[in-house]
């Protein structure tokens, strides 16, 4: 499926975007883990997080969804079923890696698989520290490729240090720590986002942090009730777009302002974007929210620093595309996790960009843009990833002439009708 973007005259107007998808996989996991009935409202509607709820079901979780909400019924620590078949998690590695700390705290076994996509992503990370807890974790091979066998039971608390700062392993060792004997914790080298403690806490598990160190102590949460803000990295879209194209000013609204995931909004401030942030309360919410009101204008190369992408993972390849329209050499280092995510994205970024044009190389873990460049309208393919396909849409939209984004349908996984949203926002500034 290929979608075509033309040169916009500028963007205007408010766009709000879905349910956050970090948030929404936390919940639905430790729902499931909880006593009681848990209530998650705005869940996500990206394919990855229906991908959760598929395997919950499959693992005995009875859910029921209806309009934006989700209740599950929780099963209580180690009280999944054994599944009558493999647990296919579609593309979703947060799915895979979240599910395999939860299954460490059962006596089952059960088989994790993916897609053709999720299946090339090595898991030897959340195996390593759920094997020193007292789990058994099988890949099909030394780096770790699913498909993976997970058999749970009697797990001991552990110190771990991930080797790379991770918040989908971070997660995975909480919550088989929720099993265990003893407080676990987990030391990662830069604090990555915290979304799993936080909804923890509200279900009553004892959660200490300092910096990026969290321990958590075992338990069996409790029941709760949970509203979920919009997604900030599906908003960064927006964001980019209005600093992209002339004569743009648009509002999100409704967007998770969480610490641990805004980042991305310091590193555009530090290129001289035109940016306002209003925070609001919601009632029910658990997580800080706001509008982000973004303008276009004149832009600065910047330096990226490895503990900088490890806070902005998800918005990397929206830095390389702003850096196009940026006064002077931009650098991104230390961003070799890129290469293990649903494609390259190192590689696709470099690509995508420079069949538009764009000054762009490939440095050690990272990118080098150079700018400002007129970009031009050209046929890119987005390598089977939902983040390279919306950049390069957002890019079509600053470019000069037509640009045809091969692989749209990727867009799914994180934001079914991405599309669509900008357009409206073209109309209304007409």
């Amino acid at each position: 499926m290929e979608t075509k973007f033309a040169p916009s005259r500028g963007l205007a107007g408010t766009v709000s975007v879905p349910g956050d998808k970090s948030i929404s996989h936390r919940a639905a996991i430790i729902g499931s883990m909880a006593a009681g009935d848990t209530t998650v409202r705005g869940y996500s509607e990206a394919a990855d997080c229906a991908s959760t709820l598929k395997v919950l079901r499959a693992l005995g979780v009875r859910i029921e969804a209806a309009a934006g909400d989700v209740t599950i019924a929780g099963r209580g620590v180690g009280g999944f079923d054994p599944p009558t078949g493999p647990l296919g998690c579609g593309n979703s590695g947060t799915t895979m890696r979240l599910i395999a700390g939860a299954l460490a705290t059962c006596p089952i076994a059960a088989v994790l698989t993916g897609d053709e996509s999720l299946n090339r992503r090595p898991m030897r990370r959340v195996i390593e520290p759920l094997v020193l807890m007292g789990a058994k974790c099988q890949a099909s091979d030394e780096a770790g490729h699913p498909p993976m066998t997970v058999r749970g039971g009697r797990l001991e608390s552990i110190t771990y240090a991930p080797p790379v700062a991770s918040a989908q392993v971070k997660s995975a060792v909480l919550l088989a720590g929720l099993g265990a004997r003893g407080v676990t914790t987990v030391r990662e080298s830069v604090p990555t986002r915290d979304h799993t403690e936080r909804i923890l806490r509200l279900a009553g598990i004892e959660v200490a942090s300092v910096g990026p160190v969290v321990s958590v102590a075992p338990g069996i949460p409790a029941a709760f009730d949970l509203r979920v803000p919009g997604d900030f990295s599906s908003a960064a879209f927006f964001i980019a777009a209005a600093l992209m194209v002339p004569g743009s000013a648009i509002t999100v609204s409704g967007v998770g302002l969480n610490p641990t995931r805004t980042h991305f909004l310091r590193l555009l401030e530090r290129m001289g974007a035109r940016l306002e942030v209003i925070g609001s309360d919601i009632e029910g919410a658990h997580e800080p929210s706001g509008d982000i009101r973004a303008e276009y204008g004149s832009l600065t190369a910047i330096d990226v620093s490895p503990d900088e992408v490890a806070r902005s993972i998800d918005e990397v390849t929206l830095l390389a595309l702003l850096a196009t329209a940026a006064h002077g050499r931009t650098t991104i280092k230390g961003a070799g996790e890129l290469r293990h995510k649903e494609s390259d994205r190192i590689r696709g970024t470099v690509q995508g960009l420079k069949a538009l044009g764009a000054r762009v190389e490939e440095i050690t873990g990272g990118m080098a843009i150079e700018g400002p460049v007129q970009l031009r309208g050209a046929r890119v393919n987005s390598r089977g990833d939902h983040r390279i396909a919306m950049m390069l849409g957002v890019a079509g939209l600053a470019g000069q002439g037509e640009t045809v984004v091969e692989g749209w349908e990727w867009t799914r996984i994180s934001y079914p009708g991405f599309d669509e949203a900008l357009r409206r926002l073209q109309k209304e500034s007409h």
